[in-house]
C-alpha cells in the first residue's frame, strides 16, 4: 500500500494519536476513508465515461449509401466492360 511497510504506519498511526487525541482519531479515520472511497468511485466514473466514449467512437458510422451506389455503380461498369472484352475475344476466336 503506497510502499509504506507495517513500522511506517505505526508510527503515522502514533503520532496521528499525538496530534489530534483518542477522542477525534476515530472521528477523522472515518471521514478519511469516505473521502478515499468517494474519490475512488469518483475516478471509477470517468474511467467508464472514457471507456463508453471510445467504444462509441469505434463503431461504424452510419453512411447515407453514397459509398455502396458508388461501388455498385463502379463494378457494374467493370462488368459491361468485362463482358465486352470478353466478347470481343470470343469472336477473335471464333470469327463466325
Amino acid at each position: 500500500m503506497f510502499g509504506i511497510g507495517v513500522q511506517e504506519l505505526i508510527i503515522i498511526a502514533i503520532i496521528a494519536l499525538l496530534i489530534v487525541g483518542p477522542k477525534k482519531l476515530p472521528d477523522l479515520a472515518k471521514t478519511l476513508g469516505k473521502g478515499f472511497r468517494d474519490f475512488k468511485n469518483a475516478t471509477e466514473g470517468v474511467t467508464e465515461d472514457l471507456k463508453d466514449a471510445l467504444k462509441e467512437e469505434d463503431k461504424p458510422k452510419p453512411d447515407d449509401g453514397l459509398k455502396n451506389s458508388l461501388l455498385f455503380k463502379k463494378s457494374e461498369s467493370e462488368e459491361a466492360k468485362n463482358e465486352a472484352s470478353g466478347d470481343a475475344a470470343r469472336k477473335k476466336q471464333n470469327p463466325t
